[in-house]
């Protein structure tokens, strides 16, 4: 740790807290993630061992890189490249403006990034704008994978206790322990959403329950016919049926959506935000990525 100069607080969790940092032999500004750990027999934490280990193994350009990590006076210390600020950041600082050009490369980014995971077979289960880091060169990563898990065949049991709610599907709202890279395609059409409505989130729900009104408000309330299993659900339960169409939720765009340089904004929203949440399993995940980034890409509607 002598190394380095550490230069000011950038955050704080219940992990620990994050610093900026200056490497003193090369100049090179990082980010210091301290992890706390319990003075207990447990030693480091699993969240922090998780993250460690998959992030030595996923390398790319939209990952965050790890570049050290050091164990020393019961401290232990993640170094990591530094970015200037958080998706939730840079939103707050935008006023309720987003440049069109500016959603369609973060959004392309974000589902580049999520792409590679899955085709490692890695599911990130905590997409969020704060857990989406951007650079000075508008280069956006995805970070803090304490939540990540492997996946595979046979189909594993996971805990229904993950994603911060206002990005979480339906079906692990329901309390559904056995999902796939659903979950992450999910939050990234939430995400999407946010960027498109100028910061606003999309489902800010209170609870459980009222998040899952407002899915229902918005797409409409599920069915049997509509989603096969969702009733055997461990928490399933539907008070009443709501149906809206989902592009009245962005009443205050332009009304040629299906122009405007984000592309075809419905077509992306309804392909991220499927009924079932599932829908998106039927074909290989880093294809579907693809599909919708393409869309984001395609010169027809806006450059990069």
């Amino acid at each position: 740790m002598q190394k380095f100069e550490r230069l000011e607080k950038i955050g704080e969790g219940t992990y620990g807290t994050v610093f900026k940092a200056k490497n003193k032999e090369t100049q090179e500004i990082v980010a210091l993630k301290r992890v706390r750990l319990d003075d207990d027999d447990e030693g480091v934490p699993s969240s922090a061992l998780r993250e460690i280990c998959l992030l030595k193994e996923l390398k790319h350009r939209n990952i965050v890189h790890l570049h050290d990590v050091l164990h020393c006076n019961r401290r232990l210390t993640l170094v990591f490249e530094c970015c200037d600020q958080d998706l939730k950041k840079y939103f707050d600082a935008c006023n309720g403006e987003i440049d069109p050009d500016v959603v369609k490369s973060f959004m392309f980014q974000l589902l580049r990034g999520l792409a590679f995971c899955h085709s490692q077979n890695i599911l990130h289960r905590d997409l969020k704008p704060q857990n989406l880091l951007i650079n000075k060169n508008g280069e956006l990563k995805l970070a803090d994978f304490g939540l990540a898990r492997a996946f595979g065949i046979p189909v594993r049991c996971f805990s229904a206790e993950v994603v911060t709610l206002w990005y979480r599907p339906p079906d692990v709202l329901f309390g559904a322990r056995i999902y796939t890279t659903s979950i992450d395609m999910w939050s990234a059409g939430c995400i999407f959403a946010e960027m498109a409505n100028a910061g606003r989130p999309l489902f800010p729900g209170n609870d459980v329950d009222d998040q899952l009104k407002r899915i229902f408000k918005l797409l409409g309330t599920p069915t049997e016919e509509t989603w096969p299993g969702i009733s055997k659900l461990p928490d399933f339960k539907v008070n009443e049926a709501v149906f809206m169409c989902v592009s009245s939720r962005f009443h205050s765009l332009p009304e040629a959506m299906a122009l405007t340089p984000y592309g075809p904004i419905m077509e992306i929203v309804h392909m991220t935000l499927p009924f079932p949440p599932t829908y998106v399993i039927l074909t290989p995940l880093w294809r579907f990525c693809w599909d919708v980034a393409s869309i984001l890409q395609n010169p027809s509607n806006a450059s990069m």
